[in-house]
């Protein structure tokens, strides 16, 4: 027995002496990369020379590597823009530490950037070209993506439409290319080119992508880099790269954020005893009347209709190599509520990266899926924001007396003779009333998956065969459900059995599908016996864009019923639904050749085929070329101390443009008319066929491009920056044009006459103001100059053609204030010049006589300022002082001009003394201005055109990072943000910051969604 017992101590002693040696034989290396600044590299690459070992670095910059067995090896850390750094490491059975301090390469001259079908180094680029990483993403509560580079890029303007929540923005690249035919740039995620249509339900597409997911941002400028694209890339193209899998452990990041967005200011209007003192003093009936209509209340009706919100952001995601399967996977969850009351969003998210590479290296595979839910609900923000502007200031909230209850309590303007409502015809309605008393929802799911297959081939490995897949779906469905008691839809409906109708309870529901196919293939060479180094690729692709609408929710193919359950037969459509779709096939071929590092050439055609144009008309051929000269390779500049970088360029191209053009517009088409629309025949009624306009001679809108550049650096590239001047002239442009009658059979339709020109300068200018090893500050200051002019708007130029009436205005019927005109920029403000009193007021209905016929009327019209910024400006500052980091990114317009449409509306003694027998609140600008409304040509006095520059402070930015506290923490940072911190302008209104371009006008201030200004604060733990 006790041998036995002997037996098991010794096995005992044996095998844990074995482990202990094992133990000993075996170590690890951990560390930290950090750039020339001694900042953390987040995403480096550390690698075990000639294995697959390796780790990336987490947000600290920190890494491990673990169960080395003891030898001496070779360590290399990686990342993008910085030179490799290599180091000898020897492990005897421990835990070696090593730091890399990597130095960029040039200041990132040889970053590799993502551009169409491919990667070129950032050297080697020879159009106009910015790229911007998450590393200098703008920080804050980012809702959507394109909100991460607002500011950051030169000739690059991001306006938020509203500050609803997910509202999303408008891009412009160079003041856009178009009238008619659409300014948004071409999106592309992951080598997936994006439906330029939205979606039902999302305020905006981009909202289903998280912008935590994304890596970077390049945005092609001019013709050259995006003609590739061949007829959407008028507009520019943005190129999105989300983030991918990284080599080592598994990195596990985690963020969240709350914030909290308050109203910044309200509209100014009279507060009530302002109002009271107004009405009293200004109201001349015989009996008094507008004084007998005021009230005892003081309600603000803004504070009743807004609130400070709370929303929160929360990501979570992994990374890491299994086996040699790269991966990435990442969940997230926002929940974003608006400043005005009902309106709100919730997100959740899901992506998978996996990027494996098969048969030693020659068949990489990028696999990526985007997946998101995403629920919004909706206010009616243009008539709750201008009832709460409009009503009463001396009335109360809720109604005191029996008369109110059909209106669910909710005081409202009342007319006993209006039956059988009681409402006051006309009258506005009480704002809370409008937001409580309608539920507006929508729910919406999108899924993007990319598969792209890039195979070198192995007798042949200078050549690569691509294959990408992708299919981009979406549906988007909702309701909006109005009860019986609401005053907008009471009593709104009489059957034929005189029976009234109220609220509603209307559906709708689409379905999106974007599919892609395309093959190309790539071949890279160097010659180094010629310093040559060629890049040819060529391809086909085609690209199927599908879109259902459904109308078949109740019966009769209606979408509506009346809050009774009985159908809205108004809501009644011909079909039960509808399919919209077009094709589009592309052949391209694209040649960047360099010599010697000094000269390159870049030329490159695209030639599509698309349905939404006649057979006869489909192709367009989009080429384009660009020069470039590397100056600072010279011998006669090689080894300055002073100049690091100098390249001039020279680039020409063509795109096109095809938005705006409905799928079968082409075709001579006629359609059933639904049942509210039937002709009588013996007593029985028809539903007839009715022919569509027709236009068959339209074809693509081109703009030819030139781009004159230069990219510089200073001081071994502590400074750098470019010059860019462009010039773009569109032809065929997509305009709506009028037509006589009896000619077609709608009085206006799309069709391609007229011209426009842009031309603009660029300047942008990064510094590293202070490089030192615990503090480092970066600036970046970037600036765009653009003028646009049409120069023709009719199929044989007419230089005196009168021009298109756009921009239509509240307070009247069929007013507009704005025109596009040949020589003229778009949407120039077309109005009667003021004439003013010596004490500097405007004098009442008294507009200058400019054509001197005793008359003034329309011919009186002169041309005035545009919508359309002169200047755009972004600036950006990053300081770093040890492990704090203090930010902050501002942007500002000067030159754009806008109308003041809630002052003319508002702001006058007729709105405010209404003849309907009400009283509504209006602008204080009726204190100054003393205008009474009463003319006719008030409304489109230039009076209300005001200066709408400005200087945006976007976002402040504090943070400290507490780095690596525990064994499994590599690293902990706590962040706090104000966006929207302040505006410095001249603008009487709520925000100067309006959309200016568009078919139907822009910069025209009318009850605007205001943007919130928002304080957040962010934990961000990073856990290896």
């Amino acid at each position: 027995m006790r041998k036995n017992y002997f037996k098991k101590y010794v096995l005992l002693f044996v095998l844990v002496t074995m482990s202990f040696m094992a133990f000993a034989q075996t170590g690890g290396i951990t560390g930290k990369v950090v750039d020339e600044r001694n900042q953390p590299l987040p995403g480096s690459s550390v690698t075990i020379d000639g294995t697959t070992v390796g780790a990336s670095t987490d947000v600290n910059g920190g890494f491990t590597i673990t169960h080395l067995k003891a030898r001496t090896y070779t360590v290399t850390a990686k990342f993008l823009g910085y030179v490799a750094s290599k180091k000898t490491v020897t492990i005897e059975g421990s835990v070696v530490t090593v730091n890399f301090a990597l130095l960029p390469d040039n200041t990132s001259l040889n970053e590799v950037v993502v551009i169409g079908y491919g990667t070129v180094k950032s050297k080697d680029i020879t159009g106009s070209v910015a790229t911007v990483t998450a590393k200098d993403f703008a920080g804050g509560a980012i809702t959507t993506p394109e909100q991460l580079i607002q500011g950051k890029v030169a000739g690059v303007s991001i306006t938020s439409n509203s500050g609803a929540p997910g509202a999303g923005s408008t891009i412009t690249i160079r003041g856009g290319a178009s009238i008619n035919g659409g300014n948004d740039p071409l999106i592309v995620i992951d080598g997936v080119p994006l439906a330029p249509d939205g979606i039902a339900g999302a305020a905006n597409p981009l909202d289903m992508i998280n912008p935590n997911d994304i890596e970077s941002f390049t945005v092609l400028k001019d013709a050259s880099a995006a003609a590739i694209y061949g007829n959407r890339a008028s507009n520019g193209v943005i190129i999105i790269t989300t983030k991918k899998g990284q080599s080592g452990k598994p990195v596990i990041n985690f963020s969240t954020q709350v914030s909290d967005a308050t109203l910044p200011k309200e509209a100014p209007v009279l507060s009530a005893q302002q109002f009271r003192d107004y009405v009293n003093a200004n109201d001349a009936t015989s009996g008094g009347t507008y004084k007998a209509l005021l009230g005892t209340a003081s309600t603000d009706w803004q504070k009743q209709i807004y609130q400070t919100s709370i929303s929160t952001d929360n990501n979570l995601s992994i990374s890491g190599t299994t086996g040699k399967l790269p991966y990435r996977v990442s969940v997230g969850y926002t929940d974003d509520n608006g400043i005005l009351k009902t309106t709100s969003m919730s997100r959740y998210t899901g992506s998978i990266n996996l990027s494996p590479s098969l048969f030693t290296d020659h068949l990489k595979i990028n696999f990526n899926f985007k997946g998101a839910q995403v629920k919004q609900r909706f206010a009616n923000e243009g008539g709750v924001i201008s009832d709460a502007v409009d009503f009463n200031p001396t009335v109360p909230v809720y109604g005191s007396g029996s008369q109110y209850t059909p209106y669910g309590g909710y005081w409202q303007w009342t007319d006993a003779a209006n039956t059988p409502s009681g409402l006051k015809s006309l009258a506005p309605l009480n704002p809370l009333g409008v937001l409580e008393q309608n539920d507006n929802e929508s729910t919406v799911y999108r899924a993007i998956a990319s598969l792209a297959l890039d195979y070198k081939l192995h007798f042949f490995p200078d050549l690569h065969a691509n294959v990408n897949l992708s299919y981009d779906g979406s549906r988007g469905s909702g309701f909006d459900n109005i009860p019986a008691d609401a005053a907008t839809n009471l009593d709104s409906y009489k059957d034929a059995n005189g029976v009234y109708h109220s609220g509603s309870d209307s559906q709708y529901k689409s379905v999106y599908e974007n599919k892609l196919f395309e093959g190309y293939l790539s071949y890279n060479k160097n010659v180094k016996s010629i310093k040559s180094t060629f890049n040819l690729i060529a391809g086909y692709s085609i690209q199927d864009f599908k879109k259902t609408d459904y109308d078949n929710f109740f019966a009769g193919n209606t979408t509506t019923k009346f809050a009774d359950g009985s159908i809205d037969p108004r809501s009644a459509a011909t079909y039960p639904f509808y399919i919209n779709e077009n094709i589009m096939t592309s052949f391209y071929g694209r040649l960047i050749y360099n010599y010697d590092e000094k000269y390159y050439l870049t030329a490159s055609v695209r030639d599509d085929n698309s349905t939404k144009f006649a057979p006869s008309s489909r192709t367009g051929i989009f080429p384009s070329v660009a020069l470039a000269w590397r100056i600072s390779n010279e011998d006669f500049l090689k080894g300055n101390n002073v100049l690091s970088n100098l390249k001039l360029r020279l680039e020409y191209g063509i795109t096109g443009n095809q938005e705006g053009v409905g799928d079968y517009d082409y075709l001579a088409q006629y359609s059933l008319s639904n049942s509210t629309a039937q002709y009588p025949f013996g007593g029985t009624y028809y539903q007839m066929y009715r022919p569509g306009a027709y236009f068959p001679g339209r074809t693509w809108e081109t703009t030819a491009s030139t781009n004159v550049g230069l990219d510089y650096g200073f001081l071994q590239d502590r400074i750098t920056g470019t010059i860019d001047y462009y010039y773009n002239k569109t032809k065929n442009l997509l305009e709506n044009i009028t037509q006589s009658a009896g000619t077609n059979f709608s009085n206006t339709i799309i069709g391609n006459v007229g011209n426009m020109e842009n031309d603009g300068l660029e300047l942008g200018i990064t510094g590293k103001i202070i490089a030192q090893k615990d503090i480092n500050w970066t600036a970046n200051f970037n600036v765009s100059f653009n003028h646009n002019k049409i120069t023709n708007l009719t199929a044989i130029a007419n230089p005196n053609y009168p021009g298109q009436a756009v921009g239509g205005v509240s307070g009247g019927t069929g007013n507009n204030i704005e025109i596009d005109q040949p020589g003229y920029a778009r949407n120039t403000f077309f109005v009667y010049q003021q004439v003013y009193g010596a004490n500097g007021k405007p004098l009442d209905g008294v507009f200058v006589d400019r054509n001197h016929d005793g008359i003034i009327n329309n011919q009186d019209l002169y041309h005035d300022h545009s919508p359309d910024p002169k200047q755009i400006f972004g600036f950006s500052s990053d300081f770093n002082y040890h492990k704090w980091n203090l930010g902050f990114v501002a942007r500002a317009n000067l030159g754009n001009y806008i109308y003041n449409n809630v002052a003319s509306s508002t702001g006058i003694q007729r709105n405010i003394m209404n003849p309907l027998g009400i009283l509504n609140n209006g602008s204080t600008d009726v204190l100054t201005s003393g205008l009474t409304g009463n003319g006719s040509n008030d409304l489109l006095s230039d009076y209300y055109i005001q200066n709408g520059s400005f200087l945006r402070m976007d976002n402040i930015h504090l943070g400290y990072n507490f780095g690596s506290f525990a064994s499994w923490v590599s690293a902990f940072k706590v962040s706090f943000n104000v966006q929207n911190a302040f505006i410095i302008t001249d603008y009487k209104g709520v925000d100067p910051e309006l959309g200016y371009v568009g078919s139907g006008g822009g910069g025209i201030d009318n009850n605007f969604y205001p943007r919130p200004r928002t304080y957040s604060i962010g934990l961000n733990l990073s856990v290896r």
